[in-house]
């Protein structure tokens, strides 16, 4: 079954070429092509894709209202598109319930990696930049709030071994690297994940990294 895909960009040569790349693929389809936020909603809606890639600067309704939405009303994944590495909208995005983001200037072979690592259900974390991104999330929230960091008590649901997996996927290690630190297998590691998302209440590894920095279970700069 293919990996269904919307491209929403306002830039026409961006967008068919993301589009281009993606068709190329066996098992990659793009079932539509978006110019702005309310197109890309509407697609979405429309077609139910798998993934959306989404541009964050776009007219009449922007790629961080769109995230939300999407997010919110569909199963449908969502990647951020940016020419900014550490663009501020990126941080609000992944809080509406983005996967992960991408800069557009993302080499052929990434690209494709990164739509099928998300249809997969993971998440783009490997890159630091990442990383920088959920820290500086929450280093942000606690300066604006003036508050000290939540209690790790809103982990107590979790085993030992299902926080320590937790504090490892901060630290932005994938399931194999993480089964090499524990001595498990990669089997176990994705339950111990998707215990931490199920009773955690998350949508995907993004939201666990930065559930384990809120609550003062990874600080920044110690990942």
């Amino acid at each position: 079954m293919s990996i269904r895909v919307v491209v929403a960009d306002d830039q026409e040569l961006v967008r068919s070429g993301f589009s281009m790349i993606l068709e190329a693929q066996p098992d990659i389809e793009v079932v539509a092509e978006a110019g702005d936020g309310v197109e890309a909603v509407a697609a979405v809606r429309r077609h139910t894709p798998d993934v959306l890639l989404l541009d964050i600067r776009m007219p009449r309704m922007d790629g961080l209202e769109a995230a939300g939405l999407v997010c919110s009303q569909s199963a449908c994944r969502v990647v951020m598109l940016t020419t900014f590495d550490l663009d501020e909208y990126v941080y609000e995005a992944l809080y509406a319930g983005a996967s992960g983001f991408l800069l557009k200037d993302v080499r052929r072979d990434d690209l494709v990696h990164a739509v099928r690592v998300v249809a997969a259900g993971d998440s783009l974390l490997a890159p630091s930049v990442t990383r920088r991104l959920v820290a500086d999330i929450v280093q942000r929230r606690r300066a604006q709030s003036a508050q000290p960091p939540p209690s790790t008590t809103r982990l107590d649901a979790l085993t030992a071994r299902e926080e320590e997996t937790l504090r490892l996927l901060a630290r932005g290690l994938s399931n194999s690297e993480i089964a090499t630190t524990l001595f498990v297998s990669e089997h176990t590691v994705k339950t111990h994940v998707s215990n931490v998302l199920g009773k955690l209440g998350l949508r995907d590894r993004v939201q666990a990294v930065i559930r384990a920095y809120e609550t003062g279970l990874v600080t920044p700069g110690s990942a």
